[in-house]
């Protein structure tokens, strides 16, 4: 269904999913995991899941079964439901779905498979949650993202320098790494930090290649959009609300420019990272790498832009002490959007911050159950080695 030239998420009845002709001509993919701090791993995971079927679920856990199993997540389940139905891949959200993926799950929503990144899910005793589906062979393998995880995004925000910006290999970014990748007896490679590597095959897998289309109001924003969040995705659903067939042209600012304007650590994803973010949103049509910080009117002109929209947030003034956005203003083309949501990226830093101790002890008790896994998995390969060299002999 189609509202505002977008897609509206909605079930169909378990009747008509499950269907004969229905299975025959539609392959049903199962994604499910905590969502919490949604980042561009996240969503490049369900991208590729996607990519497997023609029908993508995905199931979101509640906050109680992620507090059992992992620890407190930062973002509430409310949060965590929007944010997955925000991404643009995503066909159907279960919401409270299972901590432990079962077969009935899967029969329930008519799934054919489920997909999960190539690291480890452990539930709170330590038992792989995808056991059951990867024994029937109804288990799809995905590339994990190298270079991002919540672990190391909250590493950024506790460390509060620049590190990430440019220099990856600085002693305050492998301080970063040791606190927040390493746990007691070794590192994890599923829970450690590693480097995001930016390629222009990343961005095309990501970005929706389409032109504006005769007809659409071509919508300009800018910011840093840092951390994407709940927040941000307030605001573009109610840019998009503004037209009926929304081109919405996202203006992102480069790293140093917002560390002008937001000081301390900002931001605290980098430019490359931000684009993919953005770009994994439904409301989203393009995306300006570098966007001046000033809407100019080669800019606008260069894009044939109808209206140019503002949140409620502060906006600062460009380097010469004047209003970025001028030309628009004196042109009428400027909004104020009130998108019912004061969620910004200082209040998430805040919320790290103040649970700062709750944090660090569930990414080392997280990175510590994966390590026992390692371990084990590795004892059963030299035991099956060994007796494959008996039976040699």
């Amino acid at each position: 269904m189609m509202k505002n030239g977008h897609h509206v998420i909605s079930a169909p009845s378990a009747a008509a999913a499950c269907s004969p002709e229905k299975r025959r001509r539609t392959v049903r993919v199962w994604c499910d995991g905590c969502y919490d701090m949604v980042h561009y791993g996240h969503s490049n995971q369900l991208r590729q899941a996607k990519a497997m079927g023609d029908y993508l679920i995905v199931g979101v856990h509640t906050d109680d079964e992620i507090s059992k199993h992992k620890g407190p997540p930062v973002f509430t389940q409310a949060e965590r439901y929007k944010m997955v139905r925000a991404i643009k891949w995503v066909d159907e959200i279960v919401e409270g779905a299972p901590y432990v993926t079962t077969l009935e799950t899967l029969d329930k929503y008519c799934c054919d498979f489920c997909v999960h990144g190539d690291d480890i899910t452990l539930t709170v005793d330590g038992k792989d949650t995808y056991e059951e589906v990867k024994q029937s062979g109804r288990y799809r393998e995905c590339k994990r993202t190298q270079g991002v995880s919540t672990t190391d995004l909250v590493g950024r925000m506790l460390l509060m320098t620049k590190a990430h910006h440019s220099n990856m290999g600085s002693s305050d970014y492998q301080q970063h790494t040791d606190n927040f990748g390493r746990g007691p007896k070794g590192h994890s490679p599923w829970t450690g930090v590693s480097q995001f590597l930016q390629t222009s095959q990343k961005i095309i897998q990501f970005a929706s290649g389409q032109e504006p289309q005769p007809g659409d109001t071509i919508i300009y924003v800018a910011g840093a959009f840092d951390l994407f969040h709940i927040g941000h995705v307030d605001f573009l659903d109610a840019v998009s609300q503004l037209s009926e067939k929304p081109y919405v042209i996202v203006g992102l600012h480069f790293d140093q420019e917002v560390n002008r304007y937001k000081g301390k650590n900002y931001p605290i994803m980098n430019i490359h990272e931000r684009t993919l973010s953005v770009l994994a949103c439904r409301y989203v049509s393009e995306v300006v790498i570098g966007a001046p910080y000033a809407v100019t009117k080669d800019l606008l002109d260069h894009f044939k832009v109808d209206l140019v929209c503002h949140g409620k947030t502060e906006v600062f003034l460009d380097r010469d002490g004047s209003d970025p956005y001028a030309v628009p203003r004196k042109m009428g083309i400027l909004r104020t959007v009130d998108s019912g949501n004061s969620l910004t990226t200082d209040n998430i830093v805040q919320r790290i911050i103040k649970n700062r101790l709750l944090f660090e002890a569930r990414n080392q008790k997280k990175e510590a159950k994966e390590m026992a896994v390692i371990q084990a998995m590795k004892r059963q390969e030299e035991e099956n080695a060994k007796e494959r060299a008996q039976a040699v002999l």
